[in-house]
């Protein structure tokens, strides 16, 4: 079963459910965690592939063991919790985030449903060795499956906005409250640094000592356009 989670934050026009299909992804998902929208689709999806496929030594067993496996920050650990939300109404039974590697290790299983009895196990994020290319390496970098400073804040705010400009995606214009879209990221992040109050203090040698100046903090700025980005603050967005 392949589940999208984050539906969101995505955007609705752009459901590649059949690209996917061709691509022999027939069951597939979209879920939000926060919300529990779709999540209840996920047990009686699973429990029928489950029953309908070949049991061999486990046919006596009356117990479902289920593996959750994805790239990092995508929402493993909060679709486990809201599983247990639905079927068993308890709480958190593993740690979430919104970066990339807050789950550690294999954990032990939990326990999702009762009927059936059903248990997940949590998974570290992978991503393959290599990625195929550098578009791929930005687009997972923005939705915070690689931690931001292995790419440069900076790097990838300027990738963030031509994305948002090549999709016409114009939220930022409003949330910022520019005048029109911009098509280089400098002025975009003065104008974010300026208006969040995103300065730093430097120290600036003169012939007659030392002075502090403020001066923009443009790595902050940078930052904060990755953050409402990531929190759908800019619209809905789907990056391929």
């Amino acid at each position: 079963v392949l589940v999208l989670n984050k539906m969101d934050l995505a955007d609705r026009r752009r459901q590649p459910v059949s690209q996917l299909r061709q691509q022999g992804c027939s069951h597939v998902v979209f879920t939000d965690c926060q919300r529990d929208v779709n999540v209840k689709k996920i047990v009686p999806m699973v429990a029928k592939l489950v029953a309908d496929g070949p049991r061999y030594h486990r046919a006596e067993s009356s117990e479902y063991n289920i593996l959750v496996i994805g790239v990092p920050n995508v929402g493993k650990s909060s679709l486990i919790n809201s599983l247990r939300r639905l079927h068993l109404k308890k709480g958190k039974a593993t740690a979430v985030g919104g970066e990339p590697g807050i789950t550690k290790a294999v954990l032990s299983r939990i326990q999702v449903c009762e009927k059936p009895q059903m248990y997940l196990v949590d998974t570290p994020g992978v991503l393959p060795p290599r990625l195929g290319d550098v578009e791929t390496g930005m687009k997972l970098a923005l939705c915070g499956a690689i931690h931001d400073h292995l790419v440069g804040e900076d790097i990838m705010a300027d990738y963030l906005l031509y994305t948002l400009n090549k999709q016409q995606q114009f939220g930022y214009v409003q949330h910022y409250r520019l005048d029109q879209p911009c098509d280089h990221i400098e002025p975009l992040l003065k104008h974010v640094a300026l208006s969040q109050g995103r300065t730093q203090k430097v120290k600036v040698l003169t012939g007659t000592g030392d002075v502090n100046m403020m001066m923009l903090n443009y790595p902050a700025a940078a930052y904060e356009f990755l953050r409402d980005f990531r929190a759908g603050r800019l619209g809905n967005v789907t990056l391929d």
